[in-house]
């Protein structure tokens, strides 16, 4: 009998320690709620800054739960070298996520202000111009790359004016508005 008792105080000891252990291993409203307030820095970014307040809430909870999945652990996941790193990685795949090259989504990463300032797209164009040359990016995107992984290291390595993505826009521009875009080559030298 006191084998018994003493192997079931063991048992009850075992599962309160575990249990213990797994209570400390989820991520708190105080921690869930400070990874939250750490997300609005992301919120200059042109496709968050593009969402309604509504809209941005939704997608922190979906970057925040994706965290908390993959780093159970909130002091492990902050105290990382890599943390700032890791929670960017995970706001660029939700972007890309939410994105997935569709023509409604499109118009987020790269506004039409943006297009025209990088000299794209001209001035003054109406709604049914933009939605044609969304529809036309989206569709060039789709048939450029086969996967999301392609896409978003096309959308990382999207700074050159040669880039995949701008060669895209300028193809969709030309076919479109007959709108040519004309790169000039600079040659610096030393004058004598």
């Amino acid at each position: 009998m006191k084998k018994n008792l003493l192997c079931v105080s063991l048992f009850a000891l075992l599962v309160g320690a575990l249990g213990g252990c797994s209570q400390r291993q989820e991520w708190n409203n105080e921690q869930r709620q400070a990874m939250r307030e750490s997300l609005q820095n992301y919120r200059q970014m042109v496709y968050l800054d593009d969402l309604n307040d509504a809209d941005f809430v939704y997608f922190t909870d979906q970057v925040a739960v994706a965290l908390e999945e993959d780093f159970p652990v909130y002091e492990t996941f902050v105290s990382m070298p890599g943390v700032v790193d890791s929670v960017d990685v995970m706001v660029v795949t939700t972007i890309v996520d939410q994105l997935d090259a569709d023509a409604r989504n499109m118009r987020h990463i790269y506004p039409y202000n943006y297009l025209v300032a990088q000299g794209t797209l001209p001035a003054g164009l109406n709604h049914d111009q933009l939605q044609a040359f969304y529809q036309c990016f989206a569709g060039k995107v789709n048939a450029t790359f086969s996967n999301m992984e392609q896409f978003f290291n096309a959308i990382l390595s999207n700074n050159a004016p040669t880039s995949q993505i701008t060669q895209l826009e300028n193809q969709c521009a030309n076919e479109l508005f007959d709108w040519t875009v004309t790169e000039v080559e600079v040659v610096e030298g030393v004058m004598r």
